[in-house]
């Protein structure tokens, strides 16, 4: 394109590198033009056109003025300023020469409907896809409503979702520039998606097709359940076909005049389970797919549609988020990206949005649904069991959300920030748990096992592999694992089920009800892992938790940091006929059961250990060669006095590294702000938990960890490792990944089984 301050080129005259003029969209549109692919004419209001426009009509410094003092963690203000940015491009007067050459261009083209689409000039980069932030506008008839629709597309730069991905990737808002597409409707008798290799394994020797009759925005919105075929390219031959089911198709309301929208139509029985399109063309796709790829010499995800028996293809991109196929981590689905946050709990699951702003209302959460709410706490845990996928505004990978999931094995993406703003009840997403990202629509695929875990489960090694725990219903399960033990069976979960606070049970005369439930729930864990360990470790509410529990508000004060309050071993000492109730369950368990050890967590002073431990032993839990106390090490006194607090005696210690790291770096673990900051890696907490489990060695003590860092860092649980570490518990997802990462690093130290 040699006028580079050209406002409207056609197809003819961009190619792929006029992506800084066209955008992404407009540069395949006539790299593909050029290279005779069959595309539905059309021409393009450049980004210059763009630029122009917001110079004229002087908005620059009022968008700036607007954006200033965005905080993009904010969902409220976040949507706020992006309404008021979008409402400043749609009511400014469009410059009238430009109105003009859009009107003479779309006349030029024969009028008639066409589809007005958004082309950001950074779209489909390879680290910062803009794809499916922006508006397009299908169905578009007249010169003067083409006019408002490029209006419209502009605007939409600033949806609430595209300043945000702008800030997270450290994008300029004013460089990014917009063009805007103007292409004839192709009125689908059939349509789809292509991609020139398979999305799950990135197997490049196929071609993968989706099919349904009508417009493809059915397909797109996961609303319907197309056709999948499956082409070996050598040899251009069908390998899999399997038939969807389609009760009915989208097409244009012929009824609706000039603001034309799109009906769903019913399909006749006969209909809705035939191929949606012949072998023939099955082929014909495939062979325009491998030639776009092969122009294009990259894997292509591309929009094909059927009119008139022609075929068209709407739209190429490349298929930028996929990453080659590793042993281990499946590459990631190609699809709108409509929330970014922390890579919770692994997989991916599609479902129906149910947002629940209240405990009260998850009864609206149904089985399959996906779970989104502002953050989770214990009452939500009913819910979380019936969902497939959750996602929440805030909190990072140790929240309640996070640590809840990965204990359930379902996806979970946390703080997105504005997920329950940004989502609507009843629409279909995609949770993508292992890169912290929610889909538009209904594109998840089964998850690809590359390595079975079973097969890793075998492995023998010499560090033990336990497991985090905390909900009863999934003992049995998780115990029929190639596991060690549970080293970490947390309390709260087992309180939460009770509903009651136990002061307040107490004082009604019912402290041995809560004690008896408490024992019970605790039986279903020692129980299914006999004669397996598991480390009971004594409640660990926090003030503001307990509140929640019936009776709560007349016992726990409020504070203003409650992470940092009356919590742990502070409450055992000074509200002891409670902490006695907790203790009654444990030998009530150990009668039956010599498995169950105890770990205190949350110990600040040498003291307060003591002080435990004797009321432990006045109780009747004494230390012996079958009941094994244990300490939480999650507070830096704890490091810095590891060897008096081991004097006092215990047997183990066990890293909380969740706590750890943040009491060490001054970091909620819950903010997003502060999300890459909070890192178990972190010079200082390295230093610690060295320190921790060498002392803990030359001591004759056991060492382990049960925060979440060996889950998310291999690396991590490579020098716990070397340094002399006993066990390591973690999520019920990574037994099979952790057994292998320890025998490996088991092996370079030299360690044998």
């Amino acid at each position: 394109m040699s006028e580079r301050q050209k406002v409207i080129v056609w197809f003819d005259e961009v190619t792929r590198k006029d992506v800084p003029t066209v955008g992404g969209k407009g540069a395949n549109l006539g790299e593909m033009t050029h290279a005779k692919i069959p595309v539905p004419p059309g021409f393009i209001v450049t980004a210059n056109a763009y630029f122009d426009f917001l110079k004229q009509a002087k908005l620059l410094d009022k968008i700036r003025e607007l954006l200033k003092p965005l905080d993009p963690n904010d969902s409220r203000q976040l949507q706020q300023i992006a309404a008021s940015v979008k409402q400043l491009i749609s009511d400014a007067r469009m410059p009238p020469e430009l109105a003009t050459q859009i009107k003479e261009a779309y006349n030029k083209m024969g009028g008639g409907l066409v589809a007005v689409r958004s082309s950001a000039t950074a779209e489909d980069l390879p680290e910062a896809s803009f794809a499916g932030q922006q508006r397009t506008f299908l169905n578009v008839r007249g010169d003067d409503e083409v006019v408002l629709a490029v209006q419209g597309c502009w605007a939409s730069l600033f949806e609430a979702r595209a300043i945000f991905y702008r800030v997270q990737q450290g994008f300029d808002h004013f460089k990014v520039g917009i063009a805007v597409p103007v292409q004839k409707m192709v009125q689908s008798e059939a349509s789809g998606v292509m991609f020139t290799l398979e999305p799950v394994t990135s197997d490049r020797s196929k071609i993968i097709i989706e099919a349904v009759f009508g417009l493809g925005e059915a397909i797109v919105g996961g609303e319907v359940t197309p056709d999948l075929y499956i082409v070996d390219k050598d040899g251009m031959k069908i390998s899999t076909k399997k038939i969807g089911t389609q009760d009915w198709k989208l097409i244009r309301n012929p009824a609706s005049g000039d603001k034309e929208t799109n009906i769903q139509v019913p399909l006749p029985p006969a209909e809705q389970t035939r191929q949606k399109i012949t072998d023939k063309e099955i082929i014909e796709i495939a062979r325009l797919g491998k030639l776009i790829e092969d122009h294009y010499q990259f894997p292509q995800d591309i929009e094909w549609a059927k009119e008139d028996n022609k075929l068209f293809i709407v739209q190429t991109r490349p298929v930028t988020t996929i990453k080659e196929a590793s042993a281990e981590v499946a590459p990631e689905i190609k699809a709108p990206v409509l929330l970014t946050g922390a890579s919770a709990s692994p997989g991916m699951a599609s479902g129906l949005v149910k947002i629940v702003r209240d405990p009260s209302e998850i009864d609206k959460v149904k089985a399959g649904d996906v779970l989104v709410a502002e953050m989770t706490t214990p009452d939500f845990v009913p819910a979380m069991k019936r969902a497939v996928g959750i996602v929440t505004d805030r909190g990072g990978r140790t929240s309640h959300a996070a640590i809840v999931s990965r204990e359930l094995g379902i996806p979970c993406v946390v703080g997105t920030g504005e997920a329950t703003t940004t989502l609507t009840n009843g629409q279909v997403i995609t949770v993508d748990g292992s890169r912290g990202k929610v889909y538009k629509g209904k594109v998840a695929r089964e998850k690809l096992a590359v390595v079975a875990d079973i097969l890793k489960e075998q492995i023998k090694t010499k560090t033990r592999v336990y497991v985090n725990l905390a909900q009863p219903e999934l003992a049995d399960k998780v115990a029929a694992h190639n596991v060690d033990g549970v080293g970490l069976l947390r309390a709260e979960f087992i309180i939460g089920q009770i509903g009651e606070h136990p002061a307040y049970m107490l004082k009604a005369g019912r402290g041995k009800e809560f004690t008896v439930k408490l024992a019970d729930g605790i039986s279903l864990f020692a129980k299914a892992f006999s004669p397996r360990p598991v480390v009971y470790r004594t409640s660990d509410f926090k003030t503001n938790e307990y509140r929640e529990l019936k009776g709560g508000q007349e016992y726990e004060p409020e504070e203003e940091n409650p992470m940092l309050g009356w919590r742990g071993a502070s409450r055992y000492v000074t509200e002891v006929d409670v902490f006695k109730l907790e203790l009654a369950a444990i030998k009530k368990v150990r009668q039956n059961y010599k498995n169950l050890w105890v770990m205190i967590p949350f110990v600040r002073t040498v003291n307060e250990l003591k002080r435990t431990k004797e009321i432990m032993e006045a109780e009747g839990l004494v230390r012996t060669p079958d009941f094994k106390l244990w300490m939480m090490v999650e507070v830096p006194s704890n490091i810095i006095l590891m060897e008096k607090f081991i004097q006092v005696g215990i047997d183990g210690i066990s890293i909380g590294s969740n706590d750890l790291t943040q009491l060490t770096l001054g970091v909620d673990r819950d903010s997003e702000k502060l999300r890459e900051t909070f890192d178990e890696r972190d010079e200082a907490v390295l230093a610690s938990l060295e320190r921790a489990v060498k002392i803990a060695k030359s001591m004759g003590i056991t060492s382990s960890i049960c925060g979440q860092a060996p889950s998310v860092y291999p690396e991590l649980t490579e020098k716990l490792v070397e340094w002399g570490i006993t066990s390591v518990s973690i999520s019920p997802d990574m037994i099979g990944t952790t057994r292998e990462i320890i025998a490996k690093a088991e092996k370079r130290s030299g360690i044998k089984p």
